[in-house]
């Protein structure tokens, strides 16, 4: 089945060119367009799943390998092994679920695909897709950087065109420190073409090394890890994450955090390792050490965060350095746990940014103290499932978060032949510091959001509540704002006015017989602030969001209880991948 590979690319470029040959008969379609296409894709990549041969999971299957610049050598070499076949599975479904949350979700919210440029959104996400699979399907090593760079694009333009206030400055510095990145790692794959004489990945790791010295070896591990460890983000090449986290859409944080941070990863166990065995050796200190010093960073950056996806996007940073801290321990078990990692860091941490866009949809808001918590008591559903992606994303034994931390830092306690077992003992100490801080600061975010009284209630002190549990309300139905009592509530000409059944229609001002006494206002959103967020049952989670979000709760609960899923799946590859270093 060679040609799944080259069809699974197909679908969503096709469908991204015939947005630019048939602009307008394509437009009345577009909601659903990209749910077709993206769905397509994902039917694809099940049926990849399904037919993978499982006993022989360090074989590169699905292979295809044709000529595409013949006068310069260059092959279009595609497959899949027991290492690329989940990120595959993760990309096709985290971006059908954007595609569900955005065809759905902005016709009742009137969100940003209704409100800007419907056709080059679609267009976008199609092309980053295209880049994120081919990433995983590469096996020569220009053809894999042609598709590292090919989501640069799009998802700059996600963030300049989709995101929020900020958004200039944080697509720019995106842009930038990825670009620099690429340009790096571009001259460490040069370098080695030049010793080698080949691009080709799977000849590469066959030959661990071989026609090349250590100190080649070494040079070429830091270029190209220093384009990876940019794309991870690796501290303290992470500066770039939280702004572009903050300023992007929810279906750019998701693919963002679910994915394209995967591909930095990824690079490591594709090409540095096992292309580079000596130079993994040589550097791979230095690597748990960037990767320590990440996780103590993240938890107390996230600390100190006032802003729900600003904090989202640190804890990215600490948990992207358990999954170097595995690669830097050059084993076994080490790898095992950081490809485990990355694909539940792709769930969890996708669910939490579709969580914090629906928490700011609702509220217009992310300032966790602004929320005022109370979110279990106004949003029962919605709340409770923020708390299991906490949960979860702080490692809670018998969630997906748990068993790739734990491996990485069970790793750190026996590394490679030739590594200092003391310093990586210690890294393994500082590494669960990390992750006691990393529950603390999700304990503390959801007692700030989701814990205590309602902040309309706290500011009371004593509101009452009728047999429904919402705020009781004075005689005019309006209920007061938060902050106020019944009795300072602001006349009824400067408040919103809810519409009851019993109401008289609204007639404008100025019509015959109509005075400014008796007028009865017409709801404006313009009104609406905030402070002023009042829940009701339909503010809770909403069918289109059940939908997309019920697939990462079912894997992240999934992979939790079953880890050998996935773990029999990547170990012969790992093993494999290992060769030359044992």
């Amino acid at each position: 089945m060679g040609w799944l590979p080259v069809v699974l690319l197909a679908v969503p470029l096709l469908g991204a060119l015939a947005l630019i040959v048939s602009p307008y008969a394509l437009r009345p379609a577009l909601r659903s367009y990209g749910l077709i296409l993206s769905g397509l894709t994902l039917a694809l990549a099940v049926l990849m799943v399904a037919t993978f041969d499982y006993s022989q999971a360090a074989r590169l299957q699905f292979e295809v390998d044709v000529p595409w610049i013949p006068g310069l050598g260059l092959r279009l070499h595609l497959g899949v092994d027991g290492i690329s076949l989940p990120l595959i599975a993760l990309t096709a479904l985290l971006t059908f679920l954007c595609f569900v949350y955005l065809a759905w979700g902005s016709a009742r919210a009137r969100g940003q695909f209704m409100r800007s440029r419907p056709r080059a959104l679609v267009f976008t996400l199609l092309v980053l897709e295209v880049g994120m699979i081919g990433t995983f399907l590469a096996l020569d090593l220009l053809l894999f950087f042609v598709f590292f760079e090919i989501v640069l694009i799009p998802m700059y333009f996600l963030i300049g065109v989709w995101g929020g206030a900020g958004r200039r400055a944080a697509s720019i510095k995106f842009i930038l420190y990825t670009l620099l990145g690429s340009v790096v790692m571009l001259l460490g794959l040069l370098l080695v073409w030049a010793q080698t004489g080949t691009l080709d990945i799977e000849a590469l790791s066959a030959a661990h090394g071989s026609g090349m010295t250590r100190s080649v070896q070494i040079l070429a591990f830091v270029a190209i890890g220093v384009g990876l460890a940019v794309k991870t983000p690796m501290w303290p090449l992470h500066t770039w994450l939280p702004d572009a986290h903050t300023e992007a859409p929810t279906v750019g944080s998701v693919l963002l955090a679910g994915v394209l941070l995967k591909m930095g990863t990824y690079g490591f166990a594709r090409i540095a390792i096992p292309i580079l065995p000596e130079g993994a050796v040589a550097v791979a200190p230095w690597l748990g050490a960037f990767a320590v010093v990440g996780i103590v960073y993240g938890a107390l950056a996230c600390l100190a965060q006032r802003d729900l996806k600003r904090m989202i996007a640190y804890s990215s940073v600490g948990h992207m350095g358990f999954v170097l801290l595995g690669f830097a321990t050059l084993t076994p078990v080490g790898i095992n746990g950081a490809l485990f990692a990355n694909v539940a860091h792709g769930l969890i941490t996708g669910l939490l940014f579709f969580l914090a866009g629906a928490v700011k949809e609702r509220h217009h808001t992310v300032d966790m103290p602004a929320l005022g918590g109370g979110m279990l008591a106004t949003l029962p559903r919605l709340g409770s499932v923020l708390t299991f992606a906490s949960i979860a994303s702080l490692g809670l034994p018998g969630l997906a978060g748990f068993w790739g931390e734990m491996l990485a830092l069970f790793g750190a306690f026996q590394p490679a032949n030739g590594l200092p077992r003391g310093l990586f003992l210690t890294y393994m100490v500082i590494g669960g510091l990390g992750a006691v801080l990393t529950a603390a600061y999700f304990l503390v975010m959801l007692s700030r959001v989701t814990h205590g009284r309602p902040l309309g209630t706290a500011a009371t002190g004593a509101a009452e509540h009728d047999e429904t549990g919402l705020p009781a309300e004075d005689e005019g139905g309006i209920p007061a704002p938060p902050g106020e009592s019944l009795e300072d509530a602001a006349p009824l000409d400067d408040r919103l006015v809810r519409e009851t059944p019993d109401e008289r229609p609204v007639v404008p001002l100025g019509a015959p017989g109509q005075t400014a006494a008796t007028a009865t206002l017409e709801p404006s959103p313009a009104t609406t602030t905030p402070d002023a967020f009042e829940p009701t049952a339909t503010d809770d989670i909403r069918d289109y969001e059940l939908l997309a979000w019920t697939p990462l709760v079912v894997l992240i609960l999934l992979f939790g209880l079953w880890p050998g899923l996935l773990l029999s799946l990547t170990t012969p590859a790992v093993q494999t991948l290992l060769g030359a270093l044992s």
